[in-house]
């Protein structure tokens, strides 16, 4: 072909364009007629396939759903990825740690690790435990391979009989895993990962291995974890000794523990294990004649009117254990915390009762507190609506966007930078990128001062200042607070990035003590088995260092006060100190907060859905403002509240430190004109030094609060020291004279 189209002239060859045309035509001629032949055959072969009518359309709905399910199946992999990082960790010996706990005061508040007891064998739990559990929880347990379908299609169909959820559809397999990888959120993305996960499970261990880890690992009530945990605590004995009417009594704790716990509603617990009964009866268990006896005698339980488990600290406290005690392989152990009863009760009842009045009306089932002093030590800490419902700690693990109570970081980072509280600032239009603010109630207000900005939470200029000082000195302090996952971005300012309750309040702690660092802590001492002290918090964690300049935080805090005094934490109002915060809401009103402090207490709320799903229009100035306002007025039982740094002293304090002072001179004068009355025995001074001794030891019982407070007292309210707890003493003996 080359000699056919090149044709040699003397030295050089010339191009014969009428053979390279005919060339290229013949050869793209050649190719069109290949291709159509290859298209008729292909089309012949397949015309044999060719179908029409109702066989079409099963074709087109069969190929369809293989489409749809090889997405859906993809997507479930990528969703379950995450998943089954948690199963490299050491699972199985989670429990190896056996903590005894202390409250503030040395009194035993609970344990953690060793109500874990896995100290029973299967083969030595009783047969009718085991058929109880079986006859509730999951009747085809040994048939299924961790997902029970049939189960679930009829807990599906009974629901939507119901119009709502009245069974489970969870396997035992799949209950395993979600107590053993995942929390209680309730989403599809948690589901999809426990049905994996029971999968996982089911391959990876026997039946009998399933159901053994089952009955060690589930709650139980009254902080037992376990059924031979749970025995011991309700009866007093191990689960091998338990009958027929204490074995179903102990299965039916497990759909909700705290419901039916019996040391908090016998009847209630009893009527549970009925049903029980009944189960076993309609699985084929037992007969009628062998539970008739059961319910005539129903199983007695070990007085526990006193008992009181503050589970969600002991929750938070275990995990620290666990941190701090880390490759020392000492497993044995006693920690104190730093926990106060009282202040914990009032947290829990605080949080019940804004839900149990407002949550059906605002559509927000789960709220969650922490309380902590200025340095860290965390006093109260609630977790979530009922601890016995879901164990899932939504102060500690759950990352939710803090909204506008993100923003006094922002005006910090623009008072280091020559901003003062009166600076004037424009609300009005501003952009990053091509996204743009809005304001809560819309519109703009043009120029004002910078702390009316804030008291009335305008984002636009929360914005605008983040990019006036550069989002990479808001990010430096933010990181420097501690929250070090917080990423720059346009909207960050408006607290775009997830933070944890107990983080965000450990932040704020920082405004509290004047600018100096904090983390947030539980544990005060660690000591063995043999008493011998392995950890003390004050010896063995760094030093608080000064963060920030203390006068930038009192103008701060100037302007955090005027948040609650005349903007939009007016709720959140103290009649005898100041309230000092910022509320917060994030979009779609998914979460609402309020963090805020005194000169005693720095107290984060929450309140919203598991779910993400939307509130109905919870803001942080209504729900967490009320919840914190309650808890805040049980949690300060007198009047000596230390400053809050750039506030001066509140006008009822100084009123009521006039009348201990006039108090005082009367019991002077009273003293001088009779002195007969200064003239004690030697016993009567011993006894009350001993008094004395003792009431500096031991956290108060009670306490009288004057009455024009208005407050209502936390029954176990302590001392913050012995020298103010003396202090308070002496105030009182003054009142009663």
């Amino acid at each position: 072909m080359r000699d056919w189209i090149f044709k040699p002239t003397g030295k050089r060859k010339r191009v014969n364009l009428l053979a390279l045309d005919s060339w290229i035509d013949s050869g793209l001629f050649g190719t069109w007629e290949g291709f159509r032949d290859w298209w008729s055959s292909y089309s012949s072969f397949f015309a044999r396939f060719k179908i029409a009518g109702w066989r079409r359309w099963l074709n087109e709905l069969v190929s369809e759903g293989a489409t749809m399910g090889t997405g859906a199946l993809l997507v479930m992999l990528a969703f379950a990825i995450p998943a089954f990082e948690e199963t490299k960790t050491a699972w199985q010996t989670a429990g190896q740690f056996s903590v005894t706990f202390l409250d503030r005061y040395g009194n035993e508040i609970g344990k953690r690790g060793i109500l874990h007891s896995d100290a029973v064998p299967l083969d030595e739990i009783p047969e009718h435990m085991i058929k109880a559990t079986l006859a509730t929880e999951d009747r085809r347990f040994f048939n299924h391979i961790g997902i029970d379908f049939l189960g679930t299609l009829r807990a599906l169909v009974e629901n939507v009989r119901a119009k709502d959820v009245v069974q489970g559809g969870s396997s035992i397999t799949q209950q395993l895993a979600k107590n053993l990888f995942l929390t209680p959120e309730r989403s599809l993305k948690r589901k999809i990962n426990e049905a994996f996960l029971a999968i996982w499970l089911e391959a990876r261990l026997s039946k009998r291995e399933i159901l053994k880890l089952y009955l060690d690992r589930a709650y139980m009530g009254g902080g037992a974890f376990g059924v031979e945990a749970a025995s011991k605590f309700y009866f007093g004995k191990s689960v091998r000794d338990v009958t027929l009417a204490e074995a179903a009594m102990l299965a039916g704790l497990f759909k909700a523990p705290t419901r039916y716990a019996p040391h908090i509603d016998l009847p209630a617990s009893r009527a549970r294990a009925n049903e029980i009964l009944t189960n076993m009866v309609q699985a084929g268990y037992l007969t009628e004649g062998q539970i008739h006896g059961a319910k005539l005698n129903p199983a007695e339980i070990i007085d526990r009117t006193d008992y009181y488990s503050p589970d969600w600290f002991l929750d938070y406290a275990f995990e620290e254990v666990q941190r701090i005690m880390r490759d020392t392989g000492q497993y044995v152990l006693t920690a104190r915390t730093t926990v106060d009863i009282g202040l914990q009760k009032a947290a829990e009842e605080s949080i019940q009762n804004i839900l149990r009045q407002h949550g059906r009306a605002r559509r927000t089932k789960q709220g969650a507190l922490v309380s902590m002093e200025k340095d860290g030590a965390v006093r109260a800490l609630v977790g979530g609506r009922d601890y016995g419902e879901s164990q899932f700690n939504r102060a500690t693990h759950a990352y939710r966007q803090p909204g506008s109570s993100f923003k006094p970081y922002v005006y910090l980072t623009a008072l280091e930078n020559g901003y003062t509280p009166d600076t004037t600032v424009v609300d009005g239009y501003v952009q990053c990128g091509r996204w743009s603010p809005r304001n809560y109630s819309g519109g703009y207000r043009g120029a004002l001062p910078m702390k009316h900005a804030l008291m009335r939470s305008l984002n636009t200029v929360a914005v605008r200042l983040s990019l006036d000082v550069g989002r990479e000195k808001v990010l430096a302090n933010v990181h420097k607070i501690g929250h070090t996952h917080v990423k720059k971005t346009c909207s960050m300012a408006l607290g775009d990035t997830g933070l944890t309750l107990l983080a965000h309040t450990g932040g704020y702690a920082v405004f509290a003590n004047g600018g100096m660092s904090v983390k947030p802590y539980a544990i005060e001492e660690v000591r063995n088995s043999h008493g011998k002290i392995l950890y003390i918090h004050e010896r063995d964690e760094p030093a608080q260092v000064r963060l920030f300049e203390r006068s930038k935080i009192e103008q701060l805090n100037s302007m955090l006060a005027l948040v609650v005094s005349s903007g939009t934490a007016r709720r959140a109002q103290l009649p005898f100190t100041w309230a000092v915060g910022k509320t917060g809401t994030s979009s779609a009103w998914r979460d609402g907060w309020f963090m805020g402090f005194t000169g005693q207490y720095v107290t984060g709320t929450w309140f919203g859905n598991d779910d993400y799903s939307p509130t109905g229009r919870v803001t942080g100035g209504n729900l967490p403002a009320m919840a914190w306002k309650d808890y805040m007025m049980r949690a300060h039982t007198d009047y000596n509240i230390p400053q809050i740094p750039g506030l001066p002293v509140h006008p009822g304090q100084i009123a009521e430190q006039k009348r201990l002072e006039q108090l005082q001179q009367l019991d002077a004068r009273v003293a001088a004109s009779n002195p007969s009355l200064r003239k004690i025995s030697p016993e009567t001074i011993n006894a009350l030094e001993a008094l004395r001794k003792l009431f500096r030891t031991a956290a108060p019982l009670g306490e009288t609060v004057p009455a024009q407070t208005g407050r209502t007292p936390s029954p176990d309210a302590a001392e913050k020291s012995p020298e103010k707890g003396q202090e308070r003493n002496d105030q009182r003996a003054s009142l009663q004279r």
